[in-house]
């Protein structure tokens, strides 16, 4: 486990304590849980971002196959 300093906001702070108080978990544990779950959201995103992306890459290449499965199909060359 690493080690490290962190500066957090005032309202942050004081919001991230009150929540503390209520709960059954300590600070330490509370603060890697949320970002464990903020580095998902982040790597969802990430991975959405390159989908679509890459969706947009091949996009022209299936409309040309489909072009060409269609002219197939209306020379009645379809299986």
């Amino acid at each position: 486990m690493k080690n490290l300093s962190l500066k957090l906001e005032d309202d942050i702070f004081q919001e991230t304590e009150l929540i503390i108080s209520k709960g059954k978990k300590n600070r330490n544990r509370y603060i890697n849980d949320a970002i464990e779950f903020y580095n998902r959201l982040h790597k969802r995103k990430l991975l959405s971002e390159q989908l679509s992306k890459e969706s947009k890459i091949v996009a022209q290449d299936s409309l040309e196959v489909l072009a060409e499965f269609e002219k197939l199909f209306d020379e009645g060359q379809a299986i």
